[in-house]
Order: structure tokens, then C-alpha cells, then sequence
């Protein structure tokens, strides 16, 4: 394709915003069948979409929206009904076009639209009920030319819109009575005959007073009949009934009015075309109003002030653009926190002053480009309606998905690394959640069951919770389950508390389902879901009730480019730790540490939670002496499990920028990146999940 790539860019992006709309307002149509203006908005998306792809020349595109648009067009003239077989095959004609949204972004060739779907619009077009029935006693040059006819109509029609169509329509009639009216043999110019010409001119005088009409000698000269017309206005009747410059004679323009009045009956015959009474009416009113001045006074011409076009309130940035500026400010951040720093040490005031208003200013702009990279989660939560009506359809259950808080904002990077967990949670949702509607039925439950998606904002963190009234989860079957698949002891199990025994739905490998299918039973898509959460510096909970149902909750930062830390030393190195992780810190107390299975455990609020020390595991040229009274201990949460880390030391939180580790490095287990400090040195960044990994993988060494 020659066309240009930014134009190209444009059509994807607008197109794909309409075709993200389409999955939502199908699975509203089934529902809504009647609603005209949702049908409306449907025709409306295909004939837009339709449009580009033509003048991109992506016909496979222009080919498949162009049979739905007919499709929904027949719809809307309840030629067709909406069902949920309808609905399927407008689904499979949106999957089909997003493989080649998809082909085209990548630069592919476009591949053809499928045979079978093709087929399957085109038998919905033949159902079409209420059709005409075939004109029978027609000439047969009439008769071949019918079909062309109305095949260039129904193209003409479905290619507007409502108010469109119905302008086309009304053209077509003219143009019909036009043709109806001439005689065998007459020509179809712009003429009219003397009885129309008379009618026009009852029109705007009365009858029997049309500009022909003699004037009376005692009438002033320059006063005149109210009612007569000057040359001037009737040749703009003229020039309203059939164009400028063509006139109901075939005499030259310079002729005066009563001449041609007069001529015409000799000159012209009979056989002239017909204009429709619309027509001359419109024509009328355009140039006489009852309450207009007399024709001979000076008409007051008042040119229209045309409103001034709105101003443009938003505009697309490229995305690389907005990234590069975050970088930016990231390292303005870097700057503040570093003469922050100085400023302790700096006994000027003026100087001081500076630094404390750009460190004000800092932080307003850090918030006003995060805000720029910040998306509604409603571009993610947009998919889940079409996700549940087609696993509805297919586990043959009934499923109402509700939807709040679609307007919280997320950083975009946050939004496009959800959609694949939550469509994992929302699938678990209706496949093992939601009972068959004559088990609800049987319980006592409405037979329609409710999975409820939901986001919002808690300080600097997001929640999000996926639940559902369905019969939840059997802690007993989940122990019975993990001691068949050997991941651990009957004893062990038995001392899991009910939610842990919840959490282990997260262990890989492990399902509830005896049966596999293509919905869920072969124990993925559970702790992928937990390890990309973990990933996203993110926790992910997880509580049920047998028989009521199920809820998990998911705790997102707001961002990843800027990362509140917990900056703690160990001997003279410092390190940052995500303050997403932290609970609490206290001072080390020795004589609270007990040995439970050799594991050091200490109590915090009456319950014993396992002690780490950092120190041997992050600092390996210095000599670690044990637990002392110096030493801070800091209580982490990493999913469901909570534990404690020793540090030497706290130095307090700050605001990080992430830079990535080189590539020596970057596969380095328990640090996300690093960081320069207020300071000046480089911090580097702890990452909980993956340093656990690393010590329970050699915890021998330690």
C-alpha cells in the first residue's frame, strides 16, 4: 500500500476505537433488541470503518463491513430479527476483522475475508422478511433493468444514514413523477407546462394576478400593486424552479416576463417535463413570505454571521513521545532529590527559597505528565462484556456481568499488562464459580448468576476485585487436591489454614477441575496470573464463602516509571525497597526471636512471622554477627504471605526513578533495577518476589 503512513495511523487508531465500541453495544443489542438509536450507532460504525478501508484499499475489509452494515441495516427496517445466532455471527464478523486490524498494523498483507463467515452474512441477508414482491406485468426492458435499479438504491441507502436515506428517497420521487410525467416521446429537459407555469404564479399572487396582468393607469408609478413582482424577482423564481439561466422557454434570457409569458403558449407545447408540487412550493416560500415588504421595497440585505468553529480541545500524542517525557521528568525528579539533599547543608536563604519552590514545581509537573499517561481502566473492562456472553453460550449458563468503576485512571503501561490476568480471573470466575442455573435453582439462588468487575482508587494504590455469588470454594477439596498432586503432606495440609488453603489455587499446576476443556482444567493461568501481578509490584488476595461465592482483590501502584521506596543500609551500602511492600518497622528485639522447625520466627502482634536478615544475602564482603540491638526489622507482605526482613539501618522513603540493570545484570535474582539517591550514590532496587525465590532455592547456603 502507497498510502501515507500517518494517514494510515489515523485510520487505525479511530477505527479501532469504533470496533473496541461494537463488542459492547452487540452484547447491548441482544439485550436491547428495539433500541433504534444503538442500531443506529452500530450502521454508523460499520458505514465510518467501511469508509477508510476503502480509501486505504483494504477491500477484504471493505468486504466483510459491508455485508454487517447491510446485515444491521435490515435490522433496523425490522426485516431482520435480532437473536443470539445473529449476534454469534456478528461477533465472528468483529473477530475477523480484528485478525486484520492486526495484519495491518504489523504491515502484512491483508488477508482474504473468510469464505465461511461471508457465507453466513450473506444467508442472513437472504432471510430478509417483508421483501417487495417482484413486478410481473412489466416491459421487458423495464423488467431486466429492475434489479440494477434496485440494487443501486439499496446500495445508496444503506451507505447513509437515516436522514440520508430518507433525502435520497425523496429524490428518487422526484425524479419518478418526472419520468412518469413526460408524454411517449418527450424530452426530459427542465421545462414546465403553461398550467404549472399558471399555478406557480396563483402561488404567489393569487389567481388571476400574475406579473402579465395590466396595471392600472390611476395607480402611482411609483407605488405600484403590493402585489406584482419585478422582472428581477420573478426571474429568480425562475432560477429556483430550474437552475439559473434556464427558463420555462427556449427563448433568450433577456426576454421580459409578460413576453415570455405571453410567447410561451405558442412556442411551447404541451409536452413539456413535470415539476413536482414539492418543488414549486419550496420554491414559493423561498422567495415570497406572507409577511415580507411590497416587492418594489428596498430589501434590507443582512449577511449571516457564521459561528465561529470550536476550538480543539484535545489532540493525539504519540505515546514514545510521552514516555521520553516522563524519562525527563524522572530525571528532574533525581535533580530535586539531590539539592533537597544539599539544601541541609546550604545556610543561605535565598538558595534555600529556589530549592524548595522547585521542589514544589517538580512535583506538580511529575503529577501533571503522569495524569497525560494516565487511561481509564474502562479500556480494559470494555472486553469482559463480549468474554462473558460467549462463555455463557458455551458452558450453557446464565451470567449478568456488572461493571464499576470503569473511570478510574490507571498508567497506560498498567492498563495494556491487566488485560491477560483479569480475563484469567473473570473466565475462572464463570467456568468454576457460577453453577448451571438449575443448580442455583436448587439452592435457592436466582438462576441468573453475577460476576461483578470493579476498580478504585486507595491513596497511591489501585484495587481491584473480581467476585461472584456463585458456590465458592471447598478449603477441604483444595487440601484434598494439593496432597493428590504430591505438593505436600496430609499433615501439612491439614494445618493450612482456610486461606492459605485458598491461595493455593495460585501453586502451578493445580485445578479443581477432574475434566479438561478448553475453558480451564489444566492447572495454568492461576499463578501466571499471581507472578504477573508480582511483576507489576502488585499483591493479589484471595477469600471465598462455600455457597456464596468468591472475591480477589488485587492492589496495583498507580504507576511504574516513578517508585515510593524505603530506603534501608546495610554496612555501607544502601538499598531501596518498594514501599508497596512495606507494613511496618520496629526496632530489633533479640529476646522476642524463637526457633520454630529451624526457621527463626519473631512475634509480631502476637503472631509469629518468619525473620530474614538481609545482610549475608545482599552484602557478602562483610562479616554478619547476628541479631543486634541497632538492627530495624521490617514487616513485608509479598502476596498472602507476610515475613520479616532485619536491615542495619533505616534512612527513610523516597521517590525513585527505575533505571534498568545493564545487560550483564539485568537477569541478576532480587533487584528490579537501580537507582540514584538524594545523595548522589547509586541505590539499587529490591525486588521481594524474585529475592525469596533466590533464598528458597538456596537457603542450604545460609
Amino acid at each position: 500500500m502507497s498510502i501515507d503512513n500517518e494517514i494510515m495511523q489515523e485510520f487505525l487508531v479511530e477505527a479501532g476505537e469504533l470496533f473496541e465500541q461494537l463488542n459492547d453495544q452487540f452484547v447491548e443489542l441482544e439485550q436491547n433488541p428495539d433500541d433504534s438509536e444503538l442500531l443506529n450507532a452500530i450502521f454508523r460504525a460499520y458505514h465510518t470503518i467501511k469508509g477508510g478501508a476503502g480509501f486505504m484499499k483494504l477491500t477484504p475489509m471493505v468486504e466483510v463491513c459491508h455485508r454487517a452494515e447491510d446485515v444491521i441495516n435490515l435490522v433496523r427496517q425490522n426485516e431482520l430479527q435480532v437473536g443470539a445466532e445473529l449476534i454469534d455471527v456478528m461477533f465472528q464478523a468483529l473477530d475477523e476483522l480484528d485478525g486484520m486490524f492486526a495484519a495491518v498494523r504489523a504491515a502484512e498483507a491483508l488477508p482474504d475475508a473468510d469464505a465461511d463467515l461471508l457465507q453466513k452474512l450473506d444467508a442472513l441477508l437472504a432471510q430478509r422478511g417483508d421483501a417487495p414482491d417482484e413486478p410481473q406485468n412489466e416491459p421487458p426492458g423495464e423488467a431486466a433493468s429492475q434489479p440494477d435499479a434496485q440494487a443501486a438504491t439499496a446500495e445508496a441507502t444503506t451507505a447513509k444514514d437515516p436522514m440520508d436515506a430518507e433525502f435520497e428517497a425523496m429524490l428518487q420521487s422526484a425524479q419518478q413523477d418526472k419520468q412518469s410525467a413526460l408524454p411517449p416521446g418527450g424530452d426530459a429537459d427542465d421545462l414546465i407546462t403553461d398550467e404549472e407555469f399558471e399555478a406557480v404564479l396563483d402561488e404567489l399572487h393569487g389567481k388571476g394576478r400574475g406579473p402579465a396582468a395590466p396595471v392600472s393607469d390611476d395607480s402611482p408609478a411609483t407605488g405600484g400593486d403590493a402585489d406584482l413582482i419585478t422582472d428581477e424577482e420573478f426571474e429568480a423564481v425562475l432560477d429556483e424552479l430550474h437552475g439559473k439561466g434556464k427558463g420555462p422557454s427556449t427563448a433568450h434570457a433577456g426576454v421580459s416576463s409578460q413576453t415570455r409569458q405571453a410567447e410561451a403558449p405558442a412556442t411551447e407545447p404541451a409536452a413539456t417535463a413535470a415539476v413536482p408540487v414539492s418543488a414549486v412550493d419550496q420554491a414559493a416560500d423561498n422567495v415570497v413570505k406572507p409577511d415580507e415588504p411590497p416587492a418594489n421595497a428596498p430589501a434590507k440585505k443582512t449577511p449571516a454571521k457564521k459561528p465561529a468553529p470550536p476550538a480543539e480541545t484535545s489532540v493525539r500524542v504519540d505515546t514514545a513521545r510521552l514516555d521520553n517525557i516522563m524519562n525527563l521528568v524522572g530525571e528532574l525528579v533525581l535533580v530535586r532529590n539531590r539539592l533537597s539533599t544539599l539544601k541541609q547543608s546550604v545556610h543561605n536563604p535565598s538558595v534555600c527559597d529556589a530549592i524548595s519552590t522547585l521542589d514544589l514545581v517538580t512535583s506538580d509537573l511529575q503529577a501533571s505528565v503522569m495524569k497525560t499517561r494516565m487511561q481509564p481502566i474502562k479500556k480494559v473492562f470494555s472486553r469482559f462484556p463480549r468474554v462473558i456472553r460467549d462463555l455463557a453460550r458455551k458452558l450453557k449458563k446464565d451470567i449478568n456481568l456488572e461493571l464499576i468503576g470503569e473511570e478510574t485512571d490507571l498508567d497506560k503501561s498498567l492498563v495494556e499488562a491487566l488485560a491477560d490476568p483479569l480475563i484469567h480471573l473473570v473466565r475462572n470466575a464463570a467456568d468454576h464459580g457460577i453453577e448451571p442455573p438449575e443448580e442455583r435453582f436448587a439452592a435457592g439462588k436466582p438462576r441468573q448468576g453475577k460476576v461483578t468487575l470493579s476498580a478504585q482508587q486507595e491513596g497511591d494504590q489501585i484495587l481491584l476485585t473480581v467476585s461472584d455469588d456463585g458456590k465458592g470454594m471447598d478449603h477441604n477439596v483444595l487440601r484434598r487436591k494439593a496432597v493428590e498432586k504430591g505438593m505436600m503432606s496430609e499433615d501439612a495440609a491439614r494445618a493450612l489454614t482456610n486461606k492459605e488453603a485458598y491461595n493455593l489455587i495460585f501453586a502451578p499446576g493445580f485445578s479443581t477441575k477432574d475434566e479438561i476443556s478448553d475453558v480451564s482444567g489444566r492447572g495454568v493461568g492461576m499463578d501466571v496470573v499471581k507472578t504477573r501481578i508480582n511483576e507489576l509490584n502488585g499483591t493479589i488476595e484471595i477469600d471465598s464463602s462455600p455457597g456464596e461465592g468468591s472475591v480477589i482483590m488485587i492492589h496495583l501502584p498507580l504507576t511504574l516509571a516513578i517508585l515510593p521506596t524505603l530506603m534501608v543500609n546495610l554496612d555501607r551500602y544502601q538499598f531501596a525497597l518498594p514501599l508497596t511492600n512495606v507494613l511496618e518497622a520496629f526496632n530489633m528485639e533479640p529476646q522476642s526471636i524463637n526457633v520454630i522447625d529451624g526457621q527463626e520466627v519473631i512475634r509480631v502482634r502476637d503472631k509469629p512471622l518468619p525473620l530474614f536478615y538481609l545482610h549475608p544475602w545482599l552484602v557478602r564482603d562483610a562479616e554478619f554477627g547476628g541479631p543486634q540491638l541497632t538492627q530495624k526489622v521490617i514487616v513485608v507482605q509479598m502476596g498472602n504471605q507476610r515475613f520479616c526482613l532485619v536491615v542495619d539501618h533505616i534512612a527513610g522513603q523516597e521517590e525513585v526513578v527505575i533505571k534498568p540493570l545493564g545487560n550483564m545484570l539485568v537477569n541478576t535474582p532480587g533487584f528490579a533495577g537501580a537507582t540514584i539517591t538524594g545523595d548522589g550514590s547509586i541505590a539499587l532496587i529490591l525486588d521481594i518476589s524474585s529475592l525469596m525465590g533466590a533464598y528458597a532455592a538456596n537457603s542450604a547456603v545460609y
